[in-house]
């Protein structure tokens, strides 16, 4: 008798990107009008939730501090003021600073310029950065740059731990969010490369749409789209 075939941690994890694509469609993600308007996003929302980040966002509004030239010409002061609704606002301001200083230094001022650098090059310097850590530097790559890089958040980590997809399952540090990343990676790897980055958006706001309702801190898997692939636990 021909043994059957156990699917593995990412053929799992990919088939999971399939059923929440067909219980949420398309999520059209990032919520932003611009590449730069991304970036800054991707900075705000920094333990913070994203109801805050765009009350800071509507705040650079209406301030014109949307764009490159805007928010190069607003003091770090007024910055501060401008993004304390999401907090650590002394810690995000300068950050911000920093990240428009090696812009206009390196890269003209143009975030064409910036995109144009190779993935790998690119992630080192964004993380070379004050305030960048792994998941902003891999938000702004994918979402502002068109970088195909997945975006490995809180949600997944919790979504791979209760699935067992990795084990021991993997922890809140450098090491867990790489093993979190290159197993998503593993699972769009017989995608076709031009469609990689669609697919790494796509995955990445579905496990937030999905982590938002069942996947939280303490897991509600009645309903969930992902209740019929086996998982070990409920709570982490």
């Amino acid at each position: 008798m021909k043994t059957p075939h156990l699917p593995t941690p990412a053929e799992r994890l990919r088939r999971m990107h399939d059923q929440l694509a067909q219980a949420y469609g398309p999520q059209h993600w990032w919520p932003a009008e611009t590449a730069f308007e991304v970036v800054l996003g991707a900075y705000l929302t920094q333990n913070t939730a994203w109801k805050a980040v765009e009350r800071s966002l509507g705040n650079l509004r209406a301030a014109g501090a949307l764009t490159v030239n805007g928010l190069r010409s607003l003091a770090l002061e007024e910055l501060q003021r401008q993004v304390q609704p999401t907090g650590f606002h002394s810690r995000k301001a300068p950050a911000l600073k920093a990240f428009l200083t090696m812009l206009d230094e390196e890269f003209a001022g143009s975030l064409e310029n910036l995109a144009a650098s190779p993935t790998e090059a690119l992630r080192r310097r964004l993380l070379a950065l004050p305030g960048v850590g792994f998941e902003t530097a891999d938000a702004i790559l994918l979402y502002a740059l068109g970088h195909p890089v997945p975006v490995a958040d809180e949600y997944l980590r919790r979504i791979v731990a209760r699935h067992g997809l990795i084990e021991p399952a993997p922890g809140r540090n450098h090491k867990g969010y790489e093993a979190l990343a290159n197993l998503t990676r593993q699972a769009f790897a017989s995608d076709a490369a031009e469609n990689q980055a669609r697919l790494f958006n796509e995955f990445h706001a579905l496990t937030v749409a999905v982590g938002k309702a069942y996947c939280r801190r303490t897991a509600r898997c009645a309903g969930c789209p992902l209740a019929s692939d086996p998982h070990v636990t409920d709570d982490l």
